[in-house]
């Protein structure tokens, strides 16, 4: 029986739950635990994880299961533990308060707080000794110097504020191509143009950054561009960073050349991944990357699939206490699983060697300059991962978050282009939708954030709108089923009630409806995952253009117009969801309309092309979708190319209306 037991025992966060036994009296987010505090005149400490961090385990085993920490944080503190997960409003305000204060952020995120909720210190990892020192010095001061506690509180609180919202332009800066170009010139200085990637260390993935690079070298034939997101691609998929036996991407890598992953798997990197190497597929004609979206997708269907049809949040880094341990190999055991036969070939294919890590363990990384039958590749993944299911398995986080499925949503509804015979895809898809409209959606037609065992909970985010809309926007264009373009109106309706600035048209991270925190964020920038914002943006262009209305690509074209001009062309990779929306605007972009009982065949044809600037409906039967209306031939299947809603003469085949987008492409680039 475990010595101790708080609060977080109640709680369904895997993260929380780590900790339910810590000695440490953690709390909860919520109003109870700021209540406690003021109501002992307390301090509050506020740590955030997440269960796949592993500096968050290092911390937890040295710090908070240690009575003397402990015993100091119960004394003088109320604690609340919060998965970053579960709120990444909380985080994102506490992130930019410690980066505020310090200069720098990341994971735990270890804040201390007054009973209201203003930050007065914080910072990341900490041992405990340099932790327990902290704590007396903060606790001393504070009832030594309570005003200059509580002046610098308020300071840096405004400061939060500031930095947390957006200062509205009222007049829409005019797009142009030669924006896009000097985005361009600023953010190649800082490729690494041997191994991909940035030219610095940790390497993210960041999968829409290439996603916005391939859609600009695509259509500005530009040729720099395109073999850099080559470059990177072919380096990803062939390294440490990628599971070579069981398939799936680490959220990063500790080194620039891609080796050494941090080998926790996320579901949000790897959704973003299979959609980012299928749009790669669709220009290059690669099989490796085709190879990739296939694993990627296996390995979430086999490890990450639950029994709705929800997609579980992540994988843990460690594994017995170890960081790596349930993916690496010592030579001994690869050499009792290999036929002797096959040695030679399988320690060149896996550049045995140059995988060489720590401790005499290996990474299994793949040798460009080696080939081998697919064969004989599959036999000797069959063998290494029967033994891999031997090992204590990393932690698996269990919830479900409807922003993170609804990336995988848009990802596989994109994917199914690999096998649009079987569908197996889109079915994928189609029942990860379906959960997330039987559990995620309330009695009001609002949004829940996390789910665990049949039990929704926690009021849904910007997040989870922006990308459940785009999600559902992706499954339309698939499948020509209005259940879901009706879904992204009644959304986009909530949105507007519930998240709107007015003065920016842009929209805030919670909804105005809940209790605030701290500050109201407005979140512009894009990272590991696009800004909901961004999101949005691109989601009202693309209904303006299936619409006709007007009202939705004028605010798609404000909301854009509110980036800080300098810092968008400066720093290109920070706002590269946005910069897809830029392009948009500034070269030909098409409606494709398909109507006929052989629409799907049509559509999966098209989508064997890569085609960036180009919105997909189909319709099978007459329809009141205005790109659809009145375009149904009973014996026939037409193809309109619109810009605008104004249609050319319909065509019956794929290839005429390629070439006839493809002149649009051509003139964009003029």
């Amino acid at each position: 029986m475990p010595q101790h037991t708080n609060a977080l025992i109640h709680e369904k966060s895997p993260y929380l739950l780590q900790h339910a036994h810590n000695p440490v009296d953690w709390q909860p987010w919520g109003d109870e635990a700021f209540q406690k505090a003021e109501a002992e005149n307390k301090l509050v400490i506020v740590s955030i994880g997440y269960s796949a961090c592993h500096w968050c385990h290092v911390m937890e085993h040295e710090t908070f299961e240690d009575s003397a920490a402990a015993a100091l944080m119960n004394t003088h503190f109320t604690s609340i533990k919060v998965d970053r997960e579960e709120h990444p409003d909380v985080d994102q305000v506490y992130m930019t308060a410690v980066q505020l204060m310090s200069g720098h952020g990341g994971w735990p995120l270890n804040v201390v707080v007054l009973p209201d909720g203003r930050p007065i210190w914080g910072g990341t990892y900490f041992k405990k000794e340099q932790w327990m020192n902290t704590l007396k010095n903060i606790v001393e001061l504070y009832e030594k110097e309570p005003e200059k506690v509580l002046d610098y509180a308020t300071r840096l609180t405004e400061g939060v504020r500031q930095s947390e919202l957006v200062t509205p332009r009222d007049k829409p800066a005019p797009f142009t191509l030669q924006q896009a170009n000097e985005l361009f010139e600023n953010w190649q200085s800082r490729f690494d143009s041997i191994e991909g990637g940035p030219n610095r260390a940790p390497k993210f993935p960041m999968p829409n950054n290439y996603a916005y690079l391939l859609q600009y070298g695509h259509l500005l034939d530009d040729a720099k561009a395109l073999a850099h997101v080559r470059l990177t691609l072919d380096k990803m998929a062939l390294s440490g960073l990628y599971d070579q036996v069981g398939g799936g991407f680490a959220r990063y890598s500790t080194d620039e050349q891609w080796k050494v992953p941090h080998f926790e798997k996320m579901l949000y990197d790897n959704a973003q991944l299979i959609a980012l190497y299928t749009r790669a597929w669709q220009k290059f004609k690669d099989p490796l990357y085709a190879k990739i979206v296939r694993e990627t997708v296996r390995w979430a269907k086999r490890e990450m699939l639950g029994a709705e049809g929800q997609f579980y949040a992540a994988l843990d880094a460690d594994s017995e206490g170890e960081e790596g341990k349930f993916y690496v190999w010592k030579k001994a055991e690869l050499e009792a699983l290999i036929p002797e036969t096959d040695w030679a070939d399988f320690t060149a294919y896996y550049a045995l060697q140059r995988g060489l890590w720590e401790e005499g363990n290996i990474i299994l990384m793949r040798n460009e300059q080696v080939a081998v039958d697919l064969e004989k590749e599959g036999r000797w993944q069959d063998l290494l991962l029967k033994a891999r299911t031997q090992r204590v398995r990393p932690g698996l986080d269990d919830k479900a978050l409807t922003s993170w499925n609804a990336l995988m949503i848009s990802a596989l509804a994109q994917a199914n282009t690999l096998s649009p015979s079987e569908n197996e895809y889109l079915h994928l898809a189609e029942k990860c939708a379906d959960w997330l409209m039987q559990y995620q959606v309330d009695e009001k037609g609002h949004l829940r954030h996390a789910y665990k065992q049949k039990e929704s909970y926690i009021p849904g985010l910007l997040e989870d709108y922006a990308h459940s809309i785009e999600a559902f926007l992706s499954l339309y264009s698939a499948t020509g089923k209005e259940v879901y373009l009706n879904q992204v109106t009644k959304w986009w309706t909530v949105v507007n009630e519930a998240f709107l600035d007015s003065a920016t048209s842009l929209y805030y991270t919670r909804g105005r409806d809940t209790k605030q925190l701290i500050a109201q964020s407005i979140d512009i920038a894009d990272n590991v995952i696009p800004s909901a914002n961004s999101v949005l943006a691109k989601s009202l262009f693309v209904m303006g253009r299936l619409t006709g209305k007007q009202a939705y690509t004028q605010q798609a074209e404000k909301m854009l117009s509110q980036l800080p001009p300098d810092r968008f062309l400066a720093y290109g990779e920070s706002y590269s969801n946005w910069a897809q929306l830029h392009l948009w605007f500034t070269t030909t972009y098409h409606e494709v309309a398909i109507s006929g009982t052989q629409a799907p065949q049509r559509y999966a044809a098209f989508q064997t092309y890569f085609l960036p600037n180009s919105l997909f409906v189909q319709g099978t039967s007459e329809s009141e979708v205005p790109l659809l209306e009145k375009r149904f031939v009973p014996g026939k299947t037409l193809i309109y190319v619109c810009e605008h809603q104004r249609c050319q003469l319909p065509v019956r085949e794929v290839e005429e209306a390629i070439h006839m987008l493809q002149a649009g492409f051509d003139k964009a680039t003029d």
